[in-house]
């Protein structure tokens, strides 16, 4: 699981510390840090809160790029 640099930028955003973060959506600090630095994964309704305090959407603070794979059998050939 990638780090959510979108969850601390929009936190820094909003002046606020993984602390009152944390406190805002009823989780402790260190799950906070957990979810920020991809070791923990939310459940949707942690995510929706999160997007709540912060003012923005599942897509803005959740969404993950699929990454394009050479295993897909597409090759680029024709």
């Amino acid at each position: 699981m990638a780090r959510n640099i979108a969850i601390k930028v929009a936190r820094a955003e909003k002046d606020m510390t993984q602390k009152e973060l944390a406190e805002a959506v009823g989780i402790s600090r260190q799950t906070m840090n957990a979810i920020e630095q991809g070791e923990y994964n939310p459940t949707i309704r942690l995510c929706r809160a999160i997007c709540r305090v912060l003012g923005k959407s599942l897509d803005d603070l959740f969404w993950e790029e699929e990454q394009e794979s050479s295993e897909t059998g597409n090759g680029g050939s024709t």
